[in-house]
This record gives structure tokens, sequence and C-alpha cells, in this order.
């Protein structure tokens, strides 16, 4: 993923994941979409993580994403938030914590969807 983001000019601050989910803070470079950015990633770890079978029950990824803006400002928060999933999903599931995100940034959603 680092090297793909780096041939796309964008810059990778810090990534982590648990069992069911990751968190990627990047720059975005204005020369590629966030849609295309997340399809490239996801196809090429998928065919990194089958052709080296690092993850025997790993099927691919969901179909959609969830992708926040932060001002720089946040950034060191951020990586310190990344940094410490395995510490934080102790706690918390990845599903409380999507559905806390989407009401912090004010987006209408359904919950069916999120199952």
């Amino acid at each position: 993923m680092w090297g793909l983001l780096k041939n796309k000019r964008c810059h990778l601050y810090r990534i982590n994941g648990v069992e069911d989910h990751l968190h990627l803070l990047t720059h975005l470079h204005p020369s590629i979409s966030l849609a295309d950015l997340v399809k490239d990633l996801k196809l090429s770890s998928s065919k990194l993580i089958k052709e080296k079978n690092l993850f025997p029950q790993f099927n691919g990824w969901q179909d959609g994403y969830g992708a926040f803006t932060y001002s720089i400002g946040a950034k060191n928060n951020l990586i310190q938030y990344i940094k410490n999933q395995e510490e934080h999903h102790k706690t918390k599931t990845f599903l409380d914590e999507y559905i806390e995100l989407l009401k912090e940034h004010q987006i209408e959603f359904d919950e069916k969807f999120l199952l």
C-alpha cells in the first residue's frame, strides 16, 4: 500500500489495522480521486494477499469504505489514534466506532447498510 501511495504522489503518514478493518492516514494528491485511490489500494493489496497467502481467511475487501477529512492540525492525534488500534478496539467495536465517525461528521446513514 505504501508503494502504491508513493507512486500516486500521496504521502502515507500512518497505516494500521485489526482483524476486520484498517485505518490509513494519507495526503491525497490533487491529481487522483479518492474513489480511484481506494479502488487501486483494494485491488493491489488483494492480489498481493492472495498471491503470498498472507491471510488464509481473507476473502477480499468489503464493497464500501469510509473516508474522512481532517485539518492538518489533527495529524499527530490521528497518527496516535491509528497506532493504538488494538488497544482502542478492546473497548469499542468497529461498528460502534464507524457510527460514531458518521455522526461526528454529520453524515446521514441507514444502519441496515452497515451490517
